[in-house]
């Protein structure tokens, strides 16, 4: 089982427009709404592949009944976490090219007791657990430390642990060692204080990472594909899609897919392989649906342990 541990869940309204005018007003052409937040992303892909997960959350107010219904509907196992506060809700305005624009609510601020809950509830479910991961950014005045303190309390039971976050609480969990993390190139860049112009740079502070005590470092590059490196392995992966409609959750069906891999005991070229195809059969869904097993068909991944080193990123 892969439990995911979402501090700052959302309610993701995705809306489709011609173009994108700013001060102007829009006719929609189509909208939708979805369970979000990175973990509850990652719990989601799982599930619609027939894995094992269990998403943990905070619910709260009307938006956190309807978080609730959504996940039921969704079949997604939960194990909820009462707060005072409601739930957050998200726009995306996509573009017909996939251009995504979001606007992103703070959440609502959580209580030490009810933080405490949501790592007590993650805890006790790490010790039937493969995989627990910590995603997303944390509520308003939460301690930078929430996921380190997740890794040190997850380590001890056997899971393995991964991240997914940005800023400061990435750095202060990779000073707590997780097994994992999954930046992409921008967070990648902030954690490591400079600029990440090429594949050969995204490798060489990927390495860095892995020197300090984490043991895999993967890294999505959007149009870019994706690096995975460990000790022994650097590996790119990309795969070619023709249709682009959402990049909305692709990074959380690319770390949910690697997840999936590595808990079933694939190489890394296979979990990477199936990574690079579970995020780009994201892309080509409306808003933040995840990809079933039928939305794979026809996307290829191809891996190589040789990339360009040169390549300058676009992403």
């Amino acid at each position: 089982m892969i439990v995911t541990l979402t501090p700052n869940p959302s309610i993701d309204r995705t809306i489709a427009v011609d173009t994108l005018d700013r001060g102007e007003v829009h006719r929609a052409t189509s909208s939708r709404v979805d369970p979000g937040g990175k973990g509850v992303n990652v719990a989601r892909a799982l599930s619609a592949q027939g894995g094992s997960a269990l998403a943990i959350l905070p619910v709260g107010g009307p938006e956190g009944r309807l978080m609730e219904a959504l996940l039921d509907s969704a079949g997604v196992p939960t194990r909820l976490v009462p707060v005072a506060g409601t739930l957050r809700m998200n726009v995306a305005v996509v573009e017909p090219d996939g251009t995504t624009t979001k606007l992103n609510e703070p959440g609502p601020s959580l209580s030490a007791g009810e933080i405490e809950g949501l790592l007590a509830a993650t805890t006790d479910a790490a010790a039937s657990a493969a995989w627990v991961v910590g995603c997303g950014s944390l509520p308003p005045q939460a301690p930078t430390h929430l996921y380190a303190a997740l890794v040190a309390s997850v380590r001890p039971l056997g899971a393995r642990v991964a991240i997914d976050s940005s800023g400061a609480p990435l750095a202060a969990a990779v000073a707590a060692r997780p097994h994992l993390i999954k930046p992409n190139h921008e967070e990648l860049a902030e954690l490591v204080g400079h600029p990440l112009a090429t594949l050969g740079d995204v490798r060489d502070a990927a390495r860095d990472l892995i020197s300090s005590g984490i043991e895999m470092v993967a890294v999505s590059l959007g149009k870019d594909g994706a690096l995975l490196v460990t000790a022994d392995d650097l590996l790119h992966g990309s795969a070619q899609i023709t249709t682009r409609l959402s990049t909305v959750g692709a990074g959380d069906c690319m770390l949910a897919g690697l997840l999936h891999a590595l808990a079933a005991g694939a190489p890394p070229e296979r979990a990477l392989a199936t990574a690079v195809t579970w995020g780009s059969a994201a892309v080509t869904l409306p808003g933040s649906r995840v990809p079933t097993p039928e939305d794979l068909i026809g996307i290829p991944a191809q891996v190589t342990a040789d990339p360009d080193l040169s390549l300058r990123l676009t992403s």
